[in-house]
């Protein structure tokens, strides 16, 4: 075979392989790892009904894990080492940006979905006397695992509350730990970022007199004025045992993320999938029941991939 033909060949092998791998899920199985969060949260039992809903008459095997935290998952699917995660919109921002506990800029994330609002849930007892987010001084409090979401939520509250650190005693607890040192009176308040009903509060609902803090209308407008990806919300009475009126509170969105490397058409089957099984994750938990089409592209803070945007334009929404 002269050199040309062989260098022909070559180039046709190398071609072959690049479309191969770009057309993975058109071969075969495409197997999808999704980064939820802790057994106690939200994350953790909508991650896993999504992994079934997407898994339902398509090539596409889903498995859900357990996360971190916000933070965590969007270093591991900005590395590659997951595909999809569960994160706050909040966070998402920071880290595509640079900014906060991100030390530079993760371009390579992609939206695929907005999900849920996630409240700020400060929880406080009765006894402790914390009415308003200034009482806090001099108090023991949960403010996040460290490097989380919860815990970068904190600190944009505490700035446009004109709070910091030093004014109490904080510790950085994730939803489970908070349970365990309200459980042995070892804090006074700690703050939990979900939807609700969080399966942590529920817990401790169960065996102490516990309450949530309502944010001032305010309080709310100021915090959104300096951080527009907070919104003013509220809880609806009697969602926790002993509480039965509304709270307001701030929230933000939980949304799913993945990278620029997962191809396009693994993507579409995967959004394409979720919408057409939503029914089956609405049955999974209360909050999922606010996972809807038409809200899909509300709150997103990196752009939208590829595979997920051809989605959306075929349902006739407007995608940026």
């Amino acid at each position: 075979m002269s050199k040309k033909k062989i260098c022909m060949v070559a180039v046709f092998v190398v071609m072959a392989t690049f479309a191969a791998a770009g057309s993975a899920f058109a071969a075969g199985k495409a197997f999808l790892s999704i980064a939820t969060g802790g057994t106690s949260g939200t994350y953790y039992p909508i991650g896993g009904a999504i992994a079934q809903a997407v898994s339902k008459g398509t090539n596409i095997q889903a498995t859900a894990e357990t996360g971190n935290a916000s933070a965590a998952n969007i270093n591991l699917v900005a590395n590659k080492e997951i595909d999809i995660v569960f994160a706050q919109n909040d966070v998402t921002y920071w880290a595509y940006n640079g900014k906060l506990m991100f030390k530079s800029p993760l371009k390579n994330l992609r939206a695929v979905a907005a999900l849920y609002p996630e409240h700020i849930q400060l929880v406080t007892t009765a006894e402790s006397g914390i009415k308003t987010i200034n009482d806090l001084k001099g108090k023991r409090v949960g403010v996040g695992a460290p490097g989380s979401g919860v815990e970068g939520d904190v600190r944009a509250i505490f700035d446009a509350s004109g709070l910091k650190y030093s004014d109490m005693k904080v510790d950085f607890l994730d939803f489970g730990a908070t349970t365990s040192r309200f459980k042995d009176n070892q804090i006074d308040a700690g703050f939990v970022v979900a939807g609700y009903p969080t399966a942590a509060i529920m817990d401790l609902a169960t065996t102490k007199n516990i309450t949530l803090m309502n944010f001032s209308p305010e309080a709310l407008k100021k915090l959104n004025a300096a951080y527009p990806y907070f919104v003013a919300s509220t809880i609806p009475a009697n969602t926790y045992r002993g509480i039965t009126t509304e709270i307001a509170t701030p929230s933000v969105m939980a949304i799913l993320v993945t990278h620029d490397g997962v191809p396009e058409n693994v993507i579409y089957e995967f959004t394409k999938a979720l919408f057409a099984n939503i029914s089956d994750v609405h049955a999974a938990h209360a909050m999922a029941k606010n996972i809807r089409l038409e809200t899909a592209l509300n709150g997103l803070t990196a752009p939208l991939h590829p595979g997920a945007a051809k989605f959306y334009a075929e349902k006739g929404m407007k995608v940026k």
